[in-house]
């Protein structure tokens, strides 16, 4: 943690990475502004919380601003295309929609780096903090494969789409199979959480929705299995190649 104001100024002013910064409700000075612009400026999360969240995180003089460094290095979107297509590759991304559990983002992370996808998405609020749980789960996967934070699912569905990389989605009813799909071709997988499944403004912007074939009535795989088996047949049909 980077306790107070002062120093997580400083911290942004050196651009270090930060993988999210608490503010105290309410709280005033000249320095706030100064944090809320350089932190949007740099993409770092800010989240407006009580003052007992601070305390909880630290019994020094908070002066109402705690920030978290990050463990992950993160990359910008579009950049990551660029790198991913100049190396001549075919781009096979990940998008994390409110998957909070890190040990699910770990596990997912692990699956996509050894079947070969370059990059995974996610937002800067809802999902889970990429921290030591979330380093252990993945093997050290997370050090492997560029991980791009953005403001908004709907916005880095855009900067896809102009890349001419294709959005697909899992869902239950689909009518198309996973094995159906060309995974072949550039494009981006979204995976939702368990309970909430994938927010329904990002389905709409998807190209395709596939399902995942089961045998009887049950219906519960968990992310990151589901996850494993969709990047492995993106494998297969790209290894075909």
């Amino acid at each position: 943690m980077i306790i107070g104001r002062q120093p997580v100024l400083e911290a942004l002013k050196d651009k270090k990475q930060l993988e999210r910064i608490y503010v105290q409700k309410n709280t005033l000075g000249d320095v706030i502004p100064e944090i809320r612009k350089l932190a949007l400026a740099l993409q770092v999360p800010i989240n407006v919380v009580p003052i007992e969240k601070l305390n909880g995180l630290t019994r020094s003089n908070h002066q109402g601003v705690i920030a978290i460094s990050g463990l992950v290095q993160y990359t910008d979107l579009q950049q990551t295309i660029d790198h991913v297509v100049s190396a001549g590759q075919a781009p096979l991304f990940m998008m994390l929609d409110g998957i909070t559990d890190v040990r699910n983002i770990g596990a997912i992370t692990r699956t996509a780096v050894c079947c070969g996808a370059q990059a995974i998405i996610i937002p800067d609020k809802g999902v889970g903090a990429m921290n030591e749980e979330a380093m252990k789960s993945s093997a050290g996967a997370l050090e492997k494969i560029q991980i791009c934070r953005v403001t908004s699912l709907l916005k880095a569905i855009d900067t896809l789409h102009l890349n001419g990389i294709a959005v697909y989605t899992s869902e239950m009813k689909a009518d198309k199979k996973v094995q159906d799909t060309d995974f072949s071709v550039p494009c981006c997988i979204v995976m939702g959480a368990e309970d909430k499944g994938i927010q329904a403004y990002i389905v709409k912007a998807a190209d395709e929705r596939f399902r995942i074939p089961m045998a009887g009535e049950f219906d519960s795989l968990n992310v990151s299995v589901s996850a494993g088996i969709i990047l492995f047949e993106a494998l297969k049909q790209r290894v075909k190649e």
